[in-house]
C-alpha cells in the first residue's frame, strides 16, 4: 500500500451507544423479555439520577441565595448595634434624655426580635437560645432607668414600647416575665405621679388600652411560688394593680372582672405558709371591696363569703403569730363587712353559719374577738339585718353580747379596737336587736335588762353620762373655733365623731327599754335625777336622730322609723 492510499484509509465509525430511551424505542423481532427489562431499568436508573442532579443544582442554590441574605441582615445588624454601642458611649454622664431613650428602645425591640428568633429557629435547643434570653433580660434591667424620668413616657407610648412589654409577660421564660413586671412596677409607681402626672396618666391609658390588668392576672396563674423569684414577682404583679387603682379608681369593678378577685380568693385560701404574699392579696381584695357594690356581689356570687369564714374559723382558737399575721386578720374582718353591705351577702352569710361564727370567737376571747364584733354589727344593722338578729337571739347570743356590755374588756395588749370603739359596735349592735327583733326574740332582749336588779338599766344610764360629756366637750370646742361661716353637716359629723353616734344610740335603746314598761322608766328617771340629768335631753338628742337616719333602707323605711321614734319620743 503506497503512501496516498494510507493518507486516505478511513477507519469504519464505531456506533454510538443509545441513550435509554433510544434503547427502549428500537426494540428488535427477536429480542427477549429479559433484555427489554434490562433496558427499562436502565432509563428508570438515568430518570432518577437526573432527578437527583437537578435537585442538587436547585438546593445549592437556594442555600447560597440564604446565605446572601444572612449576610445582608448580619451586616445590617451589626451597623445598627455599632451605631447603638457608639450612642450609648456618648452618655456615659447617666442622665436619660429623648434621644437615648430612643436608642434603648431601638435595642430593646432588636433583643426581643432576636429572642423570638431563636426561639423559633432552635425549639429544641435551650442553649442555643439562652444567650438571647440573657440579653434580652439584661436590656429590661437597664428600661428601669425610664423610670426615673416620667417626662420621656409619652415617648416610651409612641414607640409602641408599651405592647412589646406586655407581650412579653406571657413569654415561656418566666424569668422574662417577673423582669417585665418588676418594671412596670417601677414604672407606674406613685412617686411618678408625684414628679409628672401628665405623662403617668399617658402611660395608664396605654397599659389599660392594652388589657394590661387581664395580662397580669394570666400571669399570676402560671407562677410558682415555691421558687422564690416567681414568689417575688406575684407580690410586684400585686403592687401593679395597687399603684394602678390609686391612680384610676374608676377602674376598680373593671379589675374585678377581670378575674382578679378570683385569683385573690384562691390565693387566700391555698393552704400554704403564711408568707407576705397572703398579706397583700387580703390587702388588694380589701381595697377592691370598699366602696363597690359589684365587686360585693361578685364575691357573694362566687362563694367568697365561705372563703373568708373558712380563713377566719382558724383564729376562733389561735392569735396571729406576728403583727402582719394580724393585720392579715383585720383585713380579712374589713373584707367580710364590706361584703356585708350587700343584702344577698348577708343571706349568705346567715345560710353559712356565719353567726354561730363570730358568737364562738366572741366566747373564746382571742385577738379575733374584735374583728368578730365589727362583722356582727354590720350583719345586724338597717332593716336588711332582721333575719340575722333573729337568729342572733336565738343562737343565744344574747349570753355572749350582753357581758361585753356591761365591762369593756381593757387587758389586751394587742387590741384592734379603743374602748369607744368597743363600746360602739356593741351598743350598735344591741341597738339593731332592739329594732329588727319582733315576738318571742325581742320578748328574751327586754328581759335581759329587768333581769338582776336592771343592771343593765344601769349600765346604759352611765354610759350616757359618759358620752354626754364627751359631746358636751366637743360643742364647746366647736363654739370656741366657731366663725360663723362653717357647713352644719361638717359640724354635725365632728359631733358624730365626737360621740354624738354613741351617744344616740345609747339613748335609743334607753327609750325602747322605757317603753316597754313603767319600772324601766321610773329606775331611768331616778338616776338621771340623782346625776342631774333630765329626759328632756333624752328627747332633744333623739328628736335630732330621727332627722338624720342616714342612708339605711329605703325611704319608707326611713319615714316608718323617724314616725315610730318621735312617737316613743311623746310617750316619754
Amino acid at each position: 500500500m503506497d503512501i496516498g492510499e494510507l493518507l486516505d484509509y478511513k477507519p469504519a465509525n464505531t456506533p454510538k451507544r443509545p441513550l435509554p430511551e433510544e434503547e427502549v424505542n428500537q426494540i428488535q423481532e427477536n429480542e427477549t423479555d429479559y433484555e427489554r427489562q434490562k433496558k427499562l431499568r436502565r432509563l428508570a436508573k438515568h430518570r432518577v439520577q437526573q432527578i437527583e442532579k437537578q435537585e442538587q443544582e436547585r438546593l445549592k442554590a437556594e442555600q447560597e441565595r440564604l446565605a446572601e441574605e444572612q449576610r445582608l441582615k448580619q451586616e445590617r445588624q451589626d451597623m445598627v448595634q455599632k451605631l447603638v454601642d457608639e450612642n450609648l458611649a456618648g452618655t456615659d454622664d447617666g442622665v436619660l434624655d429623648e434621644a437615648a431613650l430612643k436608642r434603648m428602645i431601638l435595642l430593646f425591640e432588636k433583643k426581643v426580635l432576636k429572642n423570638q428568633e431563636m426561639r423559633i429557629k432552635f425549639p429544641e435547643n435551650p442553649e442555643k437560645f439562652m444567650e438571647s434570653e440573657i440579653e434580652l433580660h439584661d436590656i429590661l434591667t437597664e428600661m428601669h432607668a425610664i423610670a426615673t424620668v416620667p417626662d420621656l413616657y409619652p415617648i416610651l407610648v409612641n414607640l409602641k414600647a408599651v405592647l412589646s412589654l406586655l407581650e412579653l409577660l406571657s413569654h415561656e421564660n418566666t424569668d422574662i416575665a417577673v423582669a417585665v413586671v418588676n418594671l412596670l412596677q417601677e414604672l407606674t409607681d406613685l412617686d411618678s405621679l408625684n414628679e409628672n402626672e401628665e405623662g403617668t396618666e399617658i402611660l395608664i391609658d396605654a397599659l389599660l388600652s392594652k388589657q394590661i390588668c387581664a395580662l397580669l392576672v394570666q400571669n399570676l396563674e402560671r407562677m410558682d411560688e415555691s421558687v422564690k423569684e416567681e414568689a417575688n414577682g406575684v407580690h410586684t404583679t400585686l403592687g401593679i394593680f395597687e399603684n394602678i387603682m390609686e391612680l384610676r379608681p374608676d377602674v376598680v369593678v373593671e379589675v374585678g372582672k377581670q378575674g382578679l378577685i378570683q385569683w385573690l380568693l384562691k390565693r387566700i385560701k391555698a393552704k400554704m405558709p403564711y408568707d407576705g404574699n397572703k398579706l397583700y392579696s387580703s390587702e388588694i381584695l380589701s381595697i377592691l371591696l370598699q366602696n363597690n357594690e359589684e365587686n360585693r356581689a361578685l364575691v357573694g356570687e362566687i362563694g367568697g363569703i365561705d372563703n373568708l369564714l373558712q380563713q377566719l374559723a382558724y383564729y376562733k382558737r389561735h392569735d396571729p403569730s406576728s403583727p402582719d399575721e394580724q393585720e392579715m386578720m383585720e383585713n380579712l374582718f374589713d373584707c367580710l363587712c364590706s361584703c356585708l353591705m350587700d343584702k344577698q351577702n348577708r343571706d349568705r352569710f346567715l345560710r353559712g353559719e356565719g353567726l354561730q361564727l363570730m358568737n364562738l370567737i366572741l366566747r373564746e376571747k382571742k385577738l379575733s374577738r374584735n374583728g368578730s364584733l365589727k362583722v356582727l354589727n354590720h350583719a345586724l344593722s338597717g332593716p336588711q339585718g332582721k333575719d340575722n338578729c333573729n337568729k342572733f337571739v336565738d343562737i343565744l347570743g344574747l349570753r355572749t353580747i350582753f357581758p361585753l356590755f356591761m365591762k369593756t374588756p381593757k387587758k389586751n395588749r394587742k387590741r384592734m379596737l379603743s374602748t369607744e370603739e368597743h363600746e360602739e359596735h356593741v351598743i350598735s349592735i344591741i341597738a339593731n336587736m332592739l329594732r329588727n327583733c319582733r315576738g318571742t326574740q325581742r320578748q328574751r332582749l327586754m328581759t335581759k335588762f329587768v333581769e338582776n336588779d336592771m343592771e343593765k338599766v344601769d349600765r346604759l344610764m352611765e354610759l350616757h353620762f359618759k358620752y354626754m360629756e364627751k359631746v358636751e366637750m366637743i360643742d364647746a370646742e366647736i363654739d370656741e373655733k366657731s366663725t360663723g361661716n362653717e357647713d352644719e353637716d361638717e359640724i354635725y359629723l365632728k359631733r358624730l365623731n365626737g360621740g354624738l353616734f354613741s351617744l344616740q344610740l345609747i339613748d335609743y335603746i334607753t327609750l325602747e327599754v322605757c317603753n316597754s314598761g313603767p319600772n324601766i322608766k321610773k329606775r331611768v328617771t331616778h338616776i338621771l335625777n340623782m346625776r342631774g340629768g333630765t329626759l328632756k335631753t333624752i328627747r332633744q338628742i333623739m328628736r335630732e336622730y330621727a332627722g338624720n337616719l342616714g342612708d339605711d333602707g329605703d325611704k319608707e323605711w326611713q319615714e316608718q322609723e323617724q314616725r315610730h321614734i318621735l312617737k316613743m319620743v311623746d310617750k316619754l
